[in-house]
């Protein structure tokens, strides 16, 4: 599995956490910043890494803003794209085995480290169920190959 992982100025903190997380579980990983406490805007780091993980570059993506809601909502604008904001275990291990999402984000304002690597854990490992959880995929993937 390779990762991309990213923040804005508001996600840093956790954002290391989580690269330290990547490290100890031996998933391969890459690093897109932000490297800076000053303020910037989320999409310039939520839309690259997204498009990286839908051209298949990356198996998977993970973005750490204050709330996890901008990146989220940014991610989920480019197609093939299915971001997860999660802020607790049953969402992460949900989204993972009925979602079949291949982002995650987080909210570092509203979750601490601990929780954050618990989240990125279970979501890293959690397997797609698929069976009834397929279709309901597909018919996303059939409206984004439609309208988007």
């Amino acid at each position: 599995m390779k990762v991309a992982l990213a923040s804005d100025h508001g996600g840093i903190h956790i954002r290391q956490e989580i690269a330290k997380l990547l490290e100890e579980l031996n998933i391969e990983y890459v690093d897109f910043g932000c490297d800076c406490e000053t303020s910037v805007d989320y999409p310039d780091y939520a839309l690259p890494v997204a498009e990286k993980v839908a051209s298949g570059e990356f198996d998977r993506g993970i973005l750490i803003c204050g709330t996890g809601i901008g990146m989220s909502i940014a991610a989920n604008k480019v197609k093939g794209i299915r971001c997860a904001l999660c802020h607790d275990t049953f969402s992460a291990k949900a989204t993972r085995a009925h979602n079949d999402t291949n982002m995650l984000a987080m909210g570092e304002r509203v979750i601490g480290p601990g929780l954050a690597r618990e989240i990125a854990s279970i979501w890293l490992t959690g397997e797609f169920e698929g069976g009834r959880h397929e279709g309901r995929i597909g018919k996303i993937t059939e409206y984004e190959n439609k309208h988007l």
